[in-house]
């Protein structure tokens, strides 16, 4: 066949390796035109008609680069899919055929993701969840024959905790989805410029991150996840939103992307004490790699040594404010310009903020308690067993995961392997397992690194709530081995 490399690079690596690879976040490219049958199916030729409408008017394709300056339109992905290496472009779109090149590939099981990503994101209520269900009925027709090599991550609209958990019910329940994409980040109208300007509320958004000051409680979302034992990844993208919002250049906007808004979301679920309601989920956050989740995490350990409640109440307190003290230093050393204030320095209830009734803060200064951090051991143990990071091939920050240095506590961070196959960061399938082993061949990781990057972290992560998420696949007996050897 067209496609057939005697020894490509990638499967020498796995037979050097002697365990599975897991792709943690291949892709399919679905055909739109096939997407379009099944949303007809589910929705009905109106709504069909609205859709396909509304994405022949997209609003950067369709308005004049003075227009796209104007409105401030951020420059959208374009040339995403492989096209001179056709073959690939058809392997992201067959199933049959991807499953024909995992061998040369390397991989030895996969979880699929969409290429759809604008439905898990639309605005319009109806179309989102239309598209949404489309997609995931068709995937579990595609890819239902190839349960013991492959699995499609079923799409999971995020906007309502209500709309979240009927899809993932339906997923789970009636087309046995055993893994979910979730976004992290939800784009809502401020409320204020919503009620008192409508017509100028798209032009204003903030990000909802789901787990802390958000408009809805998410609880019960969780809480489904749980009971129908499945762990949420999250391919959320920060690209035109913030300062990803350049109107001429996609890398402009997509470089970090991923990693903003995983940061974002990982940030939200940590603070906003999801991790502590919810000690059995876990969460994966894709395509942003796992530089950010170090610097976060040594963030929240160094944000705690100084701002903890305690830190708060031994350094930080105003009523602390040896005011006689700080009288006599501005009478010394203040010169002519603070001699207008010395008397206000010398009136001892007169520092700004040192009095209760200036000091509002003291209701809600615990930054950690919703988290239940009381202290740096907690912050390890509700982050690092959490927490899975999915990172692409070429991707050398990778080591920093597994650097028990340059994490507080000797921590080391639980990364993925994530092809990324399908996109056009990945020009040749056959290419991304080996372009990670050179990690291991230029001494950045160890060969056990390797094996928890490429397989182990993926089974903990998958099997953490459904320890049967790999019966019936070709790894069943080597991720029961993981198992044994893990706590039930």
């Amino acid at each position: 066949m067209p496609w057939d490399k005697t020894e490509s690079r990638s499967l020498k690596v796995r037979q050097k390796i002697g365990h599975p690879v897991i792709d943690g976040d291949g892709h399919t490219q679905e055909y739109h035109p096939e997407v379009i049958e099944y949303f007809r199916e589910v929705a009905g030729p109106e709504l069909t008609e609205r859709y396909v409408a509304k994405r022949l008017r997209r609003a950067w394709h369709s308005s004049s680069p003075e227009e796209r300056m104007y409105k401030r339109i951020g420059r959208p992905p374009f040339w995403t899919m492989p096209a001179k290496n056709t073959i690939d472009l058809a392997t992201a779109m067959l199933p049959d055929l991807f499953r024909a090149r995992f061998d040369d590939i390397g991989i030895d099981y996969a979880v699929v993701y969409t290429s759809q990503f604008h439905l898990i994101g639309e605005r319009d209520d109806e179309i989102r969840r239309a598209g949404c269900r489309a997609v995931n009925l068709m995937n579990h027709d595609r890819f239902k024959r190839h349960a013991d090599r492959m699995t499609p991550a079923a799409v999971i609209p995020m906007r309502t905790p209500e709309e979240a958990i009927e899809e993932l019910e339906f997923c789970v329940r009636e087309l046995g989805y055993k893994a979910v994409m979730i976004d992290g980040i939800v784009s809502r109208a401020v409320p204020v410029i919503e009620d008192q300007a409508p017509e100028l509320a798209r032009y204003s958004q903030w990000m909802d991150s789901l787990a802390i000051d958000s408009p809805y409680d998410y609880d019960p979302f969780w809480r489904k996840c749980v009971e129908l034992k499945v762990s949420p990844t999250s391919h959320a993208s920060g690209q035109r939103w913030g300062s990803r919002n350049s109107v001429t250049s996609y890398t402009y906007n997509h470089i970090g992307a991923f990693a903003a808004a995983g940061e974002a979301f990982c940030k939200a679920l940590f603070l906003g004490g999801v991790t502590h309601r919810f000690p059995e989920l876990r969460f994966c956050l894709l395509e942003g790699g796992v530089n950010w989740a170090v610097s976060l995490y040594n963030d929240l350990y160094e944000h705690w040594e100084k701002r903890s409640i305690d830190a708060l109440n031994k350094w930080l307190d105003p009523r602390q404010i040896d005011r006689p003290l700080l009288a006599e230093l501005m009478e010394k050393y203040g010169g002519k310009e603070y001699a207008p204030y010395l008397d206000r320095f010398k009136v001892k209830d007169n520092v700004p903020g040192a009095r209760p009734g200036l000091m509002p803060d003291l209701d809600c200064i615990d930054d950690w308690e919703r988290a239940g951090i009381t202290s740096k051991q907690d912050i390890h143990d509700k982050f690092i067993p959490r927490f899975f990071f999915g990172c692409e091939a070429d991707d050398l920050t990778i080591a920093n995961a597994f650097n028990t240095r340059a994490l507080h506590g000797g921590a080391r961070l639980q990364a993925l392997f994530s092809s990324d196959v399908a996109h056009w960061d990945v020009p040749d399938m056959t290419e991304t397992l080996a372009e990670s082993y050179e990690l291991v061949e230029d001494g950045l990781i160890t060969d056990d690194d390797f094996r928890d990057f490429t397989f182990t972290n993926m089974v903990r992560l998958h099997t953490a709530l459904n320890r049967d998420f790999f019966k019936g696949t070709v790894i069943e007996a080597e991720a029961n081995k993981v198992l044994a050897s893990e706590p039930s």
